[in-house]
């Protein structure tokens, strides 16, 4: 009698643990996506606390910033959601194809201007591709404008006074001479030296810049020093660009404030007082109604982040190489996907960037194939719609509070992040058809874009050299 029931009771347990195992193996496998709205995002509304300047406001931490930021869509006005999101992969293809020609061997070509400027031209990122802007204050009183935040681009800068040719944007163009804090900087200077190909003006003596854009767009102007003003901390001697001649597809924003890791990037220059660190988190604007943030200094590091190191590209300082070591599905490795499809090769070509312009994550085609794939087999339960755009993996999902899908992992060396279901099946109309959110490249470099990061805290140490993502970071 007594074995019978310490059989029974091993019998049961046996079950009670195969049952917690499948339950476990189902949570690596599959997770649900709640379809709470169908539909796109709407166009966000501005608020900006952080230009308030309060007496009563406490005083500033002069070792950390932290700011709110927006998506640039609330600077496109009078658009429909669809309007908003064709313009968004519009472009998001255009950046793609400024980084993948700045990524190849043909990196620089010279022009010279009128002035006898001469100028490495570099083929990269126009400011319309910029996806995430702040507002902050430039120079002294602060003046408050609007600024994209570019991790693909290092110089700072900004439209200014007087306008050989600017375009048109939000707030009024700042006016170097009404700031006490500004001043140009010397030819002579070593700071004019860390350009790619510094100009000089003749009239003045004085630095002179020129940034050129992968689609014609350029900004042109003088080297200068200023104070920038983020909330009530100030940053002062910041090296920027003080634009005169700014042509081409610019969005409403002021200028922009380089993130990358050049000499020139703001996180370099401030890299001293903020201990070179900065983390930002972007939300899901059809999710959440979180603002999405940037952090420098000590705070910007998360407890909670797992860390994967910078892979340094000698011949382009500019960008946040990671190494990439494969892909799950479901919970199991993705057959085709290996190291070598992301390996930086001694060239400089190929390996995995990190950005935070690009909107849906590029991977090299065969990479790309067999993910997809693998996702199609671990989703075929879901009714399948037609493609759209770049993307070819699409299902209905109309008329549905909520499906399983399988679990999607990136594997860097160190790092495995689990992707929330909503960064990889997201919606791309009003009529319930969501699709995958990755898409194939012949370029060898891949990028890993901001849809894939919203909602974790993306934490660059750079006195660590190494990038972490920690999940749910954007409270």
């Amino acid at each position: 009698m007594e074995e019978k029931v310490k059989l029974q009771f091993f019998s049961s347990l046996l079950t009670l643990f195969i049952c917690v195992y499948a339950a476990y193996t189902e949570t690596l496998n599959s997770q649900t996506l709640i379809l709470r709205n169908h539909n796109l995002p709407n166009q966000p509304t501005l608020s900006w606390p952080e230009s308030t300047t309060s007496g009563s406001d406490p005083e500033p931490d002069p070792s950390t910033i932290s700011v709110h930021l927006h998506h640039i869509d609330a600077l496109s006005l009078n658009k429909t959601p669809s309007q908003l999101f064709h313009l968004r992969l519009q472009r998001d293809g255009a950046r793609v194809k400024a980084l993948f020609s700045l990524a190849s061997l043909n990196q620089t070509r010279t022009i010279s201007s009128g002035s006898g400027f001469s100028s490495s031209v570099i083929s990269g990122l126009s400011q319309g591709s910029g996806e995430y802007f702040t507002r902050l204050g430039v120079g002294t009183p602060p003046k408050y404008v609007y600024m994209v935040l570019d991790t693909g681009s290092d110089v700072v800068w900004l439209q200014c006074k007087p306008c050989a040719k600017c375009y048109s944007q939000t707030d009024e163009i700042f006016d170097p001479s009404k700031s006490s804090s500004y001043t140009g900087v010397p030819c002579s200077s070593p700071l004019c030296r860390r350009l790619d190909s510094p100009g000089c003006s003749r009239k003045s003596s004085n630095c002179q810049y020129q940034v050129s854009y992968g689609d014609g767009s350029f900004t042109f102007g003088d080297f200068s020093l200023e104070t920038l003003t983020f909330r009530r901390a100030q940053v002062p001697r910041v090296a920027l660009g003080c634009g005169h001649d700014n042509e081409g597809l610019f969005v409403g924003a002021a200028g922009l404030l380089g993130l990358g890791r050049g000499g020139l990037s703001f996180p370099t220059q401030a890299g001293t007082r903020f201990d070179n660190k900065f983390s930002y988190c972007l939300t899901d604007r059809t999710a959440s109604t979180k603002p999405s943030s940037i952090v420098f200094g000590d705070s910007a590091v998360s407890r909670t982040a797992r860390f994967t190191p910078i892979i340094i590209n000698p011949k382009l300082d500019t960008f946040y190489y990671l190494e990439l070591l494969g892909i799950s599905v479901g919970g199991a490795p993705v057959r085709g996907i290996s190291a070598s499809l992301f390996r930086l090769d001694s060239t400089g070509n190929g390996g995995v960037i990190i950005d935070s312009g690009t909107s849906v994550t590029r991977l090299t085609r065969p990479a790309y194939v067999a993910l997809r794939d693998a996702f199609r087999v671990g989703a075929s339960h879901l009714k399948r719609a037609p493609e759209f755009s770049l993307f070819d993996t699409c299902y209905d999902l109309s008329g549905l509070p909520e499906v399983k899908v399988p679990t999607v992992v990136l594997h860097f060396r160190g790092a495995d992040v689990s992707l929330p279901a909503a960064n990889y099946l997201i919606p791309v109309d009003n009529s319930g058809r969501f699709c995958f959110a990755f898409a194939g490249t012949m370029s060898g470099l891949s990028i890993i874009g901001n849809i894939q990061q919203q909602g974790f805290r993306v934490v660059f140490d750079l006195a660590g050299s190494r990038v972490g993502f920690a999940p749910r970071g954007c409270a």
